[in-house]
């Protein structure tokens, strides 16, 4: 792992895909690629939708009680009209900006960075939408920066704020190439990290820190074995520290003993997310200290994102696989989680875009980095966007043959039900958790779950515009 490495130094002037050509590295094509016709985009729109939640949503030490759904609209010089959908996480994404501004105040911000960057695509020729987010990132973030009056923004404030664009930019490159599947859409230096076609996908429910453990039984009866659980509750680090072990603890107690024919020991894996919150190994090591004391250390499959980005804490020497979920901006930031003894990447297609996410998946299979692909509390269109990532990358170890995937919609917003119809194909089998997993056929592959096709409600809001 080191050596290959060592091998892309040069990763932070070149980004991975060219780094992998010129080094040649096993899986990037050298030979000539399929032309495709560039894209101008001529006219751009937007708008957005606030979606109340059914209760406090409680990480980072904080709540959020809704989540802005915004929407962009490309048209192309082709005649194409597509629509993007975005949903904003000021929380998750940058929690200073969260605290110092009102909630509404906060969304409002980022809704105005992705109008900020509409508009600077508006005229703009791009061959494919990788190229359009590495020429426009730069400007797009330093304006974050600008706005939200916070030199140390950090950079996935910006990534969220460009899915729409990001997703609307990809459906106008496939009308214009005449592409209606996916794995056409996949350009050839990130085809060998997407390889896969899973029959199935786990579907990971989110358990923040106001899920009562009653509901989280109840989600193990119902077939989920695959449990995100969010610590670094509010407070002190030891107020902190106390309120993991106790929940920890309950959950333990509640489905510690049930078993699935998905992990190759039975056990369900625990999947904890700590978004930052432990400020020290120290800590960690106690609650896994703890973890041991109660018979549940072996099954923590991950703990995602224990430590502050900034404090760059190498994690090799910790007993668990650590996965980098918040402080992968970019496929450098990627390279340098590797070497810092991360074991796990959280790809978010629908909080950084599909086309980073394209450019940390192809690293992370260079280096053989399981990935699995995390929610955002997103939208049931945007699930399918994030599936089809899942649905693609090569089965995470100790696990049988199947992707991963989080979906927490269902369990936090109020209007869930309403959204799904929404959805171009609401009532496919493979839309639908059953048993803890999603049943992936051959008519999901064949319409790509349908992120090609027009969503009827989205179009609406343009329609007199």
């Amino acid at each position: 792992m080191t050596k290959q490495l060592n091998r892309r130094d040069f990763i932070k002037t070149t980004g991975a895909a060219s780094a992998g050509i010129l080094l040649g590295v096993p899986g990037f094509s050298t030979t000539k690629k399929q032309k495709n016709m560039p894209v101008t985009i001529e006219n751009v729109n937007s708008d957005f939708e606030r979606e109340p939640l059914i209760r406090p949503f409680g990480f980072k030490g904080d709540y959020m009680t809704e989540i802005w759904q915004t929407v962009a609209q490309m048209q192309s010089d082709a005649g194409h009209s597509k629509i993007g959908l975005c949903t904003q996480n000021v929380l998750w994404s940058d929690a200073k900006v969260f605290t110092a501004h009102s909630e509404s105040g906060g969304n409002s911000l980022m809704y105005a960075i992705s109008e900020r960057a509409l508009q600077m695509t508006r005229g703009m020729k791009f061959d494919n939408p990788v190229q359009l987010l590495d020429e426009i990132l730069d400007d797009v973030y330093a304006y974050g920066k600008k706005i939200t009056n916070n030199p140390d923004l950090r950079k996935t404030f910006a990534l969220n704020a460009l899915v729409g664009l990001d997703n609307a930019a990809w459906l106008l490159y496939a009308a214009k190439n005449e592409i209606r599947s996916f794995d056409d859409m996949i350009p050839e230096e990130y085809k060998p990290a997407l390889s896969h076609k899973h029959d199935t996908v786990a579907s990971i429910p989110l358990m923040a820190y106001t899920i009562p453990i009653k509901e989280i039984e109840e989600a193990a009866e119902q077939g989920y074995f695959f449990m995100k659980i969010k610590i670094g509750q509010p407070g002190t680090q030891q107020e902190m520290l106390e309120k993991d072990k106790a929940r920890l603890t309950a959950i333990h107690e509640a489905i510690g003993h049930r078993r699935t024919q998905y992990t190759k020991d039975g056990k369900l894996p625990y999947y904890f997310d700590a978004n930052g919150r432990y400020e020290s190994k120290e800590t960690l090591k106690r609650l896994l200290d703890h973890a041991k004391k109660i018979d549940a250390f072996d099954q923590i499959a991950i703990i995602e994102e224990p430590f502050p980005e900034e404090l760059e804490t190498h994690v090799d020497d910790l007993p668990v696989r650590i996965a980098a979920d918040e402080s992968l901006h970019s496929e450098k930031d990627a390279a340098r989680r590797i070497q810092m003894g991360y074991h796990a990447f959280a790809l978010k297609a629908i909080a950084k875009t599909l086309s980073m996410t394209m450019k940390q998946a192809q690293l992370a299979y260079e280096n053989n980095v399981p990935c699995f692909m995390a929610d955002l509390t997103v939208n049931p269109i945007l699930v399918e966007w994030n599936k089809a990532v899942a649905a693609r990358l090569k089965s995470f170890p100790e696990m049988g043959e199947l992707g991963l995937l989080e979906t927490n919609g269902h369990q936090n917003y109020k209007n869930w039900d309403t959204m799904v119809s929404y959805h171009p194909y609401p009532d496919a089998s493979w839309r639908k958790t059953k048993e803890g997993v999603f049943n992936l056929n051959e008519d999901y592959y064949r319409k790509s779950g349908g992120i090609f096709d027009e969503s009827q409600h989205y179009e609406e809001m343009f329609k007199n515009q």
